[in-house]
């Protein structure tokens, strides 16, 4: 029984799904409570400490939300099946992991750090599970990067700690964020404005505690930060040291290398991560000259650490996040070679069409993603059929795929219906985004289920 709710709750792996968006709770703060895992519209009328019977589904009115009620998306028994699992026999459209390539890729990154002598803090975003979190961490829970406050409670919940929140503060949800820095030991936020910088000081935090700043500095890459060249820069990260010491610290600067994702080659990588890595240091340089200590300096792209560069050393952490699964642009941009992809997405044949020359399969974009190579000239780029290089995907819709023959004579014999292929998506974290559950394997077995966190 759940003392909370006066229901039963059976022993079993609870997904954390939000029984409501947790952004719209006026009680973000308060303690997260298992419900069986059952479909949240077959839930039962839950009672509330306030003594307010609602349903899963309605939004709570705010006297009655003081706890968040946390469901699962799938049912377990729906998913935890197949838990043993050959690949062949699991449900399509399924996202796959091999478990033993997620772990050499993990190992591998950590490596190049201790080589370096930097810190690295993973990027989760790519995967948004505990597991993955655990994993590239090394199973500390300490030091990661988020995209989402979703993201930044779901780590919370299990139990990391020492998280960035690598998006520019978003003032609007400034409570939230003002949560998540009183319960952890170190929530840390980007900002690239003084007008950011001026809602945190309007929100002290109290009881002790500080906000924990990075500047966001664009180096190139030509989305959020402030250009380090800017004098405006210089002035913004003086403020954040020295306007109000007692409610902010300037803990360092940021850097994201996302400009890499336009090379063709280590060469050109090394290039940009070169450009980036001397842009921080001189801006480092320049702020302890001007007697503003600035304790950390950060870069990070899955491109730009896959070939480190030695001026690295001089940084004090890495922050990449897709080579934990890496996909087929990393392969493009030779940031990896084909066997470091750990992750595919198995579909089926579901028809055969010889006046076309096709293939129907069970895989739309709704299991894929439109992000490919390309975009915008059709679906070839999203995604290779491993093993097959002579299939080449030539449609799709939300729930179907077509494939051909790239020399126009498909043989169907080879591929009857029934049958399963996969394939290797253009972006691991466009298509992870698409799934409630990746299937983790080894030699043909699922092992693991992963489920991500979802949401904003």
């Amino acid at each position: 029984m759940s003392p909370s709710l006066g229901v039963p709750v059976p022993s079993v792996t609870a997904v954390l799904i939000s029984w409501y968006p947790r952004s719209r709770c006026p009680d973000p703060g308060a303690p997260a409570v298992l419900v069986p895992n059952i479909p949240a519209p077959t839930l039962p009328t839950l009672t509330h400490p306030t003594g307010t019977p609602r349903r899963s589904h309605p939004t709570p009115a705010p006297s009655a939300c003081r706890l968040r009620v946390v469901a699962p998306q799938t049912p377990p028994g729906r998913v935890a099946m197949w838990l043993g699992a050959l690949l062949d026999t699991l449900p399509t459209p399924a996202l796959t992991i091999d478990r033993t390539t997620a772990h050499r890729n993990a190992e591998r990154m950590r490596e190049r750090c201790r080589a370096l002598g930097v810190r690295l803090r993973p990027h989760v975003k790519t995967h948004k599970t505990l597991e993955g979190g655990l994993l590239a961490t090394g199973g500390t829970r300490r030091g990661i990067a988020v995209s989402t406050l979703a993201e930044a409670r779901f780590f919370a919940d299990g139990g990391f700690d020492d998280i960035l929140l690598a998006y520019p503060v978003p003032t609007a949800r400034l409570e939230e964020c003002a949560g998540l820095a009183r319960r952890l030991d170190a929530f840390h936020v980007l900002l690239d404005r003084p007008e950011a910088l001026a809602s945190l000081r309007q929100r002290p935090l109290g009881h002790g505690k500080r906000w924990l700043v990075w500047l966001k500095l664009d180096c190139g890459n030509g989305r959020a930060g402030v250009r380090p060249t800017d004098p405006a820069a210089l002035e913004l990260a003086q403020a954040i040291a020295n306007d109000a010491p007692e409610e902010v610290t300037l803990v360092g600067v940021y850097a994201h290398c996302g400009n890499t994702y336009g090379c063709s080659g280590a060469d050109t990588i090394q290039a940009i991560a070169r450009t980036t890595t001397n842009a921080v240091l001189s801006f480092v340089a320049a702020l302890r000259q001007a007697g503003v200590p600035c304790p950390q300096a950060s870069i990070g792209s899955t491109p730009s650490c896959s070939h480190p560069i030695p001026e690295m050393s001089q940084l004090t952490e890495l922050h990449p996040g897709n080579y934990i699964f890496y996909d087929l642009q990393q392969t493009q941009l030779g940031s990896c070679q084909p066997q470091d992809v750990a992750i595919r997405v198995l579909t089926r044949v579901i028809g055969h069409y010889a006046h076309r020359g096709q293939l129907l399969v069970d895989c739309g974009w709704a299991a894929l993603s439109l992000h490919g190579a390309g975009a915008g000239q059709g679906p070839q780029g999203c995604a290779a059929i491993d093993g097959h290089p002579e299939l080449r995907l030539v449609g799709l819709t939300q729930e179907h795929g077509l494939l051909e023959h790239a020399g126009g004579q498909m043989d169907f014999g080879r591929f009857p219906v029934g049958s399963v292929l996969a394939l290797i998506p253009y972006h691991a974290c466009a298509t992870a985004a698409m799934h409630p559950v990746y299937y983790v394997h080894e030699e043909g077995k699922v092992v693991a289920l992963w489920h991500p966190v979802r949401g904003w």
